[in-house]
């Protein structure tokens, strides 16, 4: 009896020995710092599963997600950005070049929401938005309060569908209202053509003016076939058109920059914070247009990554940018994938051009200023490139 007493005792250490085993063993895959008490996130949770009114209203994992926009939102950072797995589809699709919706690129300025750029011949554009407008409401929502990405979620849509945006130009006494019909947008990475001295388009002229829309995913392959063209072409000089270019992909500017520049100049440096090292990212390319004389065209559309390539060719050949202010987003961005298909979008770095210079809230001003007027977009009108043509005849 007292063996049989013996060998149930034993089995019962050995089962709640396992247990606690087991319960060491089950870790969390990331667990909030020790210092950190969740217990009023819980206390919150508890209260309104508990004690809200309309019970069937309430969506767990749309509360889940509010909670991790709230989080992020309170960093002040308009770069810093969730997207459920709708929303996330929705920022691959725009980064990859094809969507439905206006065709704009979209931003917080002195805490405003602005355009930074109408995207060239979408509805945005035909419509007559400019880079700077700011946009007031968005049918019938107010921004002030909004994050860049409610405001993408409300002007997207369907094509065929339409929105409104209340728009407020510094040029104006008063705001206007916009109907803007939703198309399917396909954003062509970039365009060349030859350009004659006096500015009119000729197979024999030696301009090769290069527009360059967006750093989309596909701008390495496409720019490849474009340079291929141009080093085969009569083309002896270059006009670099990076104008209401919102940015995109900062190695895709890299990319770029290895065409115009010696290999392993500077092209951009990221900066961590004071506790972690700087990364320097170099030209890498072939460096076949480096003896060709250029320009570049630039203003307040420009961004980002477009700021990113028009520093690097100033700082490190003294190439000239030719037209207005750029818009001065000066930090780095990198996507994080959750398990559920949700993206974190997180600003990890400040980027200095290669003199270590920050533009962030700033941007690059033109070493030839020209600016745009209402009459000049009316009319159309381009003094800009003009002048581009103009300075570049010069350079021998």
């Amino acid at each position: 009896m007292k063996n049989k007493f013996f060998l149930i005792i034993l089995f019962l250490l050995i089962f709640a020995t396992g247990v606690w085993f087991g319960k060491a063993l089950v870790v969390c895959e990331v667990c909030p710092p020790a210092d950190v008490n969740f217990s009023l996130f819980w206390e919150s949770w508890d209260a309104l599963k508990t004690k809200y009114a309309n019970p069937e209203d309430m969506d767990t994992q749309k509360m889940i997600y509010g909670a991790i926009s709230g989080m992020v939102k309170s960093l002040g950072d308009p770069y810093t950005a969730f997207f459920n797995p709708e929303d996330a589809k929705r920022f691959l699709e725009d980064v990859n070049g094809k969507f439905e919706g206006v065709g704009m690129e979209i931003g917080i300025r002195n805490e405003q929401l602005t355009i930074i750029a109408p995207l060239e011949n979408t509805p945005a554009d035909k419509a007559g938005l400019r880079p700077g407008d700011k946009i007031i409401r968005i049918d019938d929502t107010a921004s002030s309060d909004i994050s860049i990405e409610e405001a993408v979620t409300l002007i997207r849509g369907e094509k065929g569908t339409e929105v409104v945006l209340t728009i407020f130009r510094e040029s104006w006494n008063e705001t206007k209202e916009f109907k803007i019909q939703r198309a399917v947008i396909n954003i062509s990475s970039s365009k060349w053509e030859l350009l004659a001295t006096d500015g009119e388009k000729s197979e024999q002229g030696e301009i090769a003016y290069i527009k360059i829309y967006h750093f989309s995913e596909n701008l390495d392959t496409d720019f490849t076939k474009m340079a291929d063209e141009i080093l085969n072409s009569p083309a002896k000089k270059i006009i670099l058109d990076l104008r209401n270019n919102p940015g995109g992909y900062l190695v895709r500017a890299q990319d770029i920059a290895g065409w115009f520049l010696e290999r392993d100049k500077v092209v951009v440096i990221e900066d961590f914070g004071p506790d972690e090292e700087q990364k320097i990212d170099k030209a890498k390319g072939n460096s076949k247009f480096l003896e060709y004389p250029m320009v570049i065209l630039s203003n307040q559309g420009s961004a980002s990554a477009s700021e990113i390539l028009a520093s690097a060719l100033r700082d490190n050949r003294g190439i000239k940018i030719i037209g207005e202010t750029s818009f001065g987003k000066g930090s780095v961005q990198k996507l994080e994938k959750l398990s559920d298909g949700s993206n974190l979008k997180i600003t990890i770095a400040k980027w200095l051009t290669p003199n270590e210079e920050s533009i962030s809230g700033i941007g690059l001003d033109p070493d030839i200023e020209v600016k745009m007027t209402e009459d000049d977009y009316t009319n159309e009108n381009d003094p800009q490139l003009d002048k581009a043509i103009e300075i570049i005849n010069k350079i021998e």
